[in-house]
């Protein structure tokens, strides 16, 4: 039967866990009677989390066009209602809010009252990240492409092939970049050359399916400090370890679509979850990484 082979998950705890594996990344962070703590409900469709300097976290609510802020006691304000339906959110190294808005069709920057302006136009965009060099990453699955917009602001196509490519996140030391495909099984790796292109694409990491599907729907991902990887996917967030081995899947916080993870709170220990018309947060044994999304 090559039991060897075979890479069993058991449900425990509100998190899979792979039995007998040998190297367990997933129970060094998981916190015993910890679970997820509902933020803030009532919206139509969140996405987006950002964490800024302070650890506070923003997120979205795509077709409201609004953006909301948590404040670090947990407390939930309006940030704008100008966000054009705005996807994806990211702070970068400048301190500044950075959304894909597919309303407007633009990667726009935000200032501290909420009003944006656009840093590329006439775009199909959904998720970014933005480096600590300024360079700006951005999927496309309208097209199946990667873009680049340079610290001047040239843009251009950088990766394709990847039927739909969703989540985008770069490795902590910012050399690397991770790409989800929602109708696939892999994570696809590149490395980020000096001039913004994308070089060695290869799928990374297998996720986890549904029973009887060959989609992931995977959507975003973060990273924390010791290089773990967590992909919201249909079954949970799916946590890789440093080699991109499967560790285990945390289970969701709702039954219903999970769009986006980033970790937030002053010590940065705290995982937060976009789903549906929910908000969610679950502390860990581990902390995220600054301006790594």
């Amino acid at each position: 039967m090559m039991k060897k082979h075979l890479f069993f998950l058991l449900l425990w705890g509100g998190f899979s866990l792979p039995v007998g594996a040998q190297d367990l990344p997933i129970s060094q962070i998981i916190i015993e009677g910890e679970g997820w703590e509902l933020l803030s409900e009532g919206h139509q469709f969140t996405e987006g989390p950002a964490v800024n300097n302070q650890g506070e976290v923003f997120f979205t609510d795509v077709p409201t066009s609004e953006i909301f802020k948590i404040a670090l006691d947990g407390k939930v304000t309006l940030f704008s209602d100008q966000a054009n339906q705005t996807a994806g959110l990211v702070f970068g190294a400048d301190g500044k809010l950075y959304g894909t808005s597919i309303g407007g069709k633009a990667i726009v920057q935000f200032d501290d009252a909420g009003k944006s302006v656009a840093i590329a136009e006439d775009v199909n965009c959904n998720d970014l990240v933005v480096l600590g060099d300024g360079k700006v990453f951005f999927t496309d699955h309208v097209d199946g492409k990667i873009w680049n917009i340079s610290p001047d602001g040239k843009l251009k196509e950088v990766a394709a092939g990847i039927a739909f490519p969703n989540g985008v996140i770069a490795w902590p030391d910012q050399k690397q970049l991770v790409v989800s495909d929602m109708q696939g099984a892999s994570l696809w790796n590149f490395v980020i050359a000096a001039d913004g292109s994308l070089k060695y694409q290869q799928p990374y990491s297998t996720m986890q399916l549904p029973v009887g599907s060959s989609e992931s729907g995977a959507d975003g991902m973060t990273v924390d400090r010791m290089g773990r990887l967590y992909v919201c996917t249909t079954l949970g967030v799916q946590v890789f370890d440093t080699q991109g081995r499967l560790s285990g899947i945390l289970s969701k916080p709702q039954q219903a679509f999970l769009s986006n993870v980033t970790f937030g709170g002053p010590e940065l220990d705290y995982l937060y979850a976009t789903s549906k018309d929910k908000v969610y947060r679950r502390k860990l044994k581990t902390t995220g990484v600054r301006f790594a999304r």
